[in-house]
């Protein structure tokens, strides 16, 4: 088996690392087969069946599954189903946000999203990162870096937010952008990579 890629970016836990699932949480390279991680994904995949066939006519339901899922999910938010995860309890949403159809939050890593965060249909944020390198990304090597999103967010249908970053608030991501970098706060966004084309306020 390949050596596992360095993970010496800053942000590292500073407990001692020792299982894998320690490993997965401190952003270091890990091989997600441990039977505490497939365990964390079996229950996940549970509570988003649950949610995700919930009937229209009892919203109820779907905010306990929700809750169940979800580390925090602010008061009066909603997701519209389907929406799909990892791990769930990495997921940190404030209040008053709306995250609508086909959400992709892949939370390997922490995903954080402040108050009134508005995301739009089929947009992705991605936490996980593999190997440039061919033999430790064969051998299934893996990490991740967490995504935050601050509170008045706007992310257009299909942007895709990747690991690492983070998006100041009150900033517009335009419609199938492709965020590479972290974005400043009161900007408009677009592009792949986005980049800021003009100041809000």
């Amino acid at each position: 088996m390949t050596d596992p890629p360095r993970a010496d970016e800053p942000g590292r836990h500073d407990r001692a690392v020792t299982s894998t699932k320690d490993k997965m949480l401190a952003g270091e390279p890990y091989i997600a087969d441990d039977p505490e991680i497939i365990a964390d994904l079996d229950r996940a995949a549970r509570l988003m069946e649950r949610f995700n066939t919930s009937p229209a006519a009892d919203p109820q339901a779907r905010i306990t599954a929700l809750r169940e899922l979800l580390g925090e999910l602010g008061e009066d938010t909603w997701i519209r189903p389907p929406f799909y995860c990892d791990y769930g309890w990495q997921i940190r949403i404030g209040p008053r946000s709306f995250v609508n159809y086909n959400a992709v939050f892949l939370d390997v890593a922490r995903i954080t999203l402040g108050a009134d965060v508005q995301v739009g249909p089929n947009v992705q944020l991605l936490t996980p990162t593999h190997p440039v390198e061919p033999g430790p990304r064969r051998d299934k090597w893996e990490a991740a870096k967490p995504i935050t999103i601050g509170d008045n967010v706007w992310l257009g249908g299909g942007a895709i937010v990747l690991a690492g970053v983070t998006i100041g608030a009150n900033t517009v991501v335009g419609a199938g952008a492709v965020v590479t970098r972290d974005l400043p706060a009161n900007v408009v966004a677009v592009g792949n990579p986005a980049r800021p084309v003009r100041e809000i306020g």
